[in-house]
């Protein structure tokens, strides 16, 4: 059986100062948007909300995290439900938008982590699901 590697490899990233990170010739338009709730029933929430409105591809719910931090002065520990948001860089701003209105923290967690590679058919699934219309199949 013959198969073709239509995975892409780690790219580097090229950036100019005062210039937003753009992916070279063989990098993605995939990035993971990590975030935390404090709560279950508030990740799924966002969870729901994100995918519904084609901002996620897939939102994984990683429970039973625990968390240590500085808070006013204090050292904190607080379980927390990780997220970890498959989606795009074009989406991305309106990700974290999101999970801002959404959260019932006031800093909440919100980081944008570039993927540097991946399987290729797997990259543009997620590309196809976070675009701002459903696909033809998918319309209705």
């Amino acid at each position: 059986m013959t198969t073709t590697n239509d995975d892409r490899p780690a790219a580097p990233v090229r950036q100019t100062q005062g210039e937003p990170a753009e992916p070279s010739s063989h990098g993605t338009n995939a990035v993971l948007v990590y975030t935390t709730f404090p709560t279950l029933s508030d990740a799924k929430k966002a969870a729901h909300v994100l995918v519904k409105a084609r901002l996620a591809a897939c939102v994984n719910l990683i429970e039973q995290m625990s968390a240590i931090y500085v808070w006013e002065g204090s050292v904190e520990e607080d379980s927390e439900i990780g997220m970890m948001i498959k989606t795009t860089r074009g989406r991305s701003e309106e990700v974290l938008e999101e999970i801002k209105r959404l959260h019932p923290f006031s800093k909440p967690a919100r980081l944008v982590l570039p993927v540097v590679g991946g399987g290729a058919d797997f990259l543009g699934w997620i590309e196809t699901q976070c675009q701002h219309r459903w696909p033809h199949s998918r319309q209705g």
